[in-house]
């Protein structure tokens, strides 16, 4: 097979539409990160992402939608209760993704067989040009081979998947850098199963209670059917070995000093980087955390790019506000590996 590179233009566009209509793969853009799409509601173009993708058939996708009205008219979702409308109303579109009870048209393939279906209605106009020429709800995950890190690019997503999918749509880098916030309202209070752009701050002061799954922060039990992309497994991780250091500034810098060699690394802040006798990557300024989302998978690729670095040290974010996405993408990046210096 070989991949197009299509570029935002009406005729490319129309292009890609059929190809999703065939049942066949494009990687499009969005505000978050790429993702690589298809039909919805045709198992066989589903089943095609993960097998492109190598993706464990138990991680349940994203449907993509270009309207809130596209979840009646596509009868996606079994029931839309109010809490839904209201988070519509005020993040959509946007990096926002709702868990609803799913309509009996979602394949168990978009659902991992679950009795729920993930919607999302994105900002990014490819995407949403593409979602309508193709008159389709797409299922869509991040477009990158399993387990590295997202792609914000469309040579990303060409370096992870030339000649697995049909075509690529370029619309330059991602604006967020990191994968949408999933709540889902199919329990209640409703619950944040991955936290992202739209902040668990942002959606309590909209519908109220929101409670935090524990792996949002921890790592999901082996027996336990994750109810969202992007919590069971070790995720966005570059070749090296990356570790979380829970550290104030000065312990951060000594300890990295100290262990110092060829084949260490940092991902640090700007602050840092000229106290440090390492390869550093800089994730932005201290407490910018928007920055370090849009920066984090770009670094986790570049990482890759320098083959003799085989442990990177990474600077703890503040878990709060969008520090808690950039967190959570952390420590899947790490397998979950934190040294607490504060203890030591």
């Amino acid at each position: 097979m070989k991949t197009l590179l299509l570029k935002d233009n009406e005729q490319d566009i129309i292009k890609a539409a059929e190809i999703l209509k065939a049942g066949g793969l494009v990687g499009m853009p969005t505000e978050t990160v790429y993702g690589l799409a298809a039909n919805a509601l045709n198992p066989n173009a589903v089943a095609n992402i993960f097998k492109a993708k190598g993706r464990p058939m138990d991680n349940p996708l994203i449907v993509h939608i270009s309207s809130f009205e596209d979840i009646k008219k596509f009868g996606l979702a079994s029931e839309i209760p109010a809490k839904a409308k209201l988070l519509a109303e005020n993040f959509w579109p946007g990096p926002l993704t709702v868990i609803l009870k799913k309509g009996s048209i979602i394949p168990d393939e978009v659902s991992a067989g679950l009795d729920t279906v993930a919607i999302r209605y994105p900002s990014h106009k490819i995407a949403n040009k593409l979602i309508k020429a193709a008159d389709l709800p797409l299922a869509a995950p991040s477009a990158n081979l399993s387990g590295s890190p997202s792609p914000t690019t469309a040579q990303h997503v060409v370096n992870d998947l030339n000649g697995k999918i049909d075509a690529v749509i370029d619309g330059g880098t991602s604006d967020v850098g990191l994968e949408s916030t999933v709540i889902t309202l199919a329990q209640n209070p409703p619950k944040l199963l991955r936290p992202g752009g739209v902040t668990l701050e942002m959606l309590e002061n909209v519908i109220g209670k929101v409670l935090v799954d524990n792996a949002v922060l921890n790592k999901l039990e082996d027996n336990v059917t994750p109810a969202s992309p992007g919590m069971k497994y070790k995720h966005y991780a570059p070749k090296a070995n990356v570790i979380i250091l829970k550290a104030g500034d000065n312990a951060f810098i000594d300890f990295i000093n100290l262990n110092k060699s060829q084949e260490v690394a940092a991902i640090c802040y700007d602050e840092d980087m000229e106290k440090l006798n390492v390869k550093t990557f800089s994730l932005g300024k201290k407490g910018d955390s928007a920055k370090h989302a849009h920066n984090l998978f770009e670094i986790l690729r570049e990482i890759d790019v320098n083959k003799n670095i085989k442990t990177v040290y990474s600077r703890c974010p503040e878990i709060k506000g969008v520090g808690m996405a950039v967190y959570n993408r952390l420590i899947r990046a790490a397998g979950f590996e934190v040294k607490d210096l504060e203890k030591l």
